[in-house]
């Protein structure tokens, strides 16, 4: 089985493709200045234009780990433009974690697993 390693840079892929399956490394907003609703539409976004890239949709999804940099400021903000964005019926596996960030000022960064069709 071969691997497909799109917009690979020297420590990772943005996309790997293997064995039917999607990976897509953490996903973050391209602002960090914006508010957890913002970044975590920016974040959405990139993830269904790499999704596209890979030939998949968020209707594919299988696994979605998202981390927080303040779960309890963001939790609520993060999962109302979650469930505007998700198709019904299409809820993934999904983990929310708080975790400290690369970024300071970086809210939000979502891993994908998703399938092809």
């Amino acid at each position: 089985m071969s691997i497909r390693r799109l917009r690979a840079e020297a420590r990772y892929s943005e996309i790997v493709v293997h064995g039917g399956t999607v990976y897509l490394a953490g996903q973050l907003a391209d602002d960090y200045g914006v508010g957890i609703e913002e970044q975590t539409r920016q974040t959405l976004a990139g993830i269904d234009r790499l999704l596209a890239e890979a030939g998949t949709d968020k209707s594919r999804l299988l696994s979605v780990t998202i981390y927080l940099k303040d779960m309890v400021a963001d939790y609520a903000g993060l999962n109302a433009v979650w469930d505007a964005w998700l198709p019904a019926g299409c809820a993934p596996a999904r983990a929310c974690v708080e975790a400290g960030l690369y970024d300071g000022d970086a809210r939000v960064e979502m891993s994908v697993v998703a399938a092809l069709p």
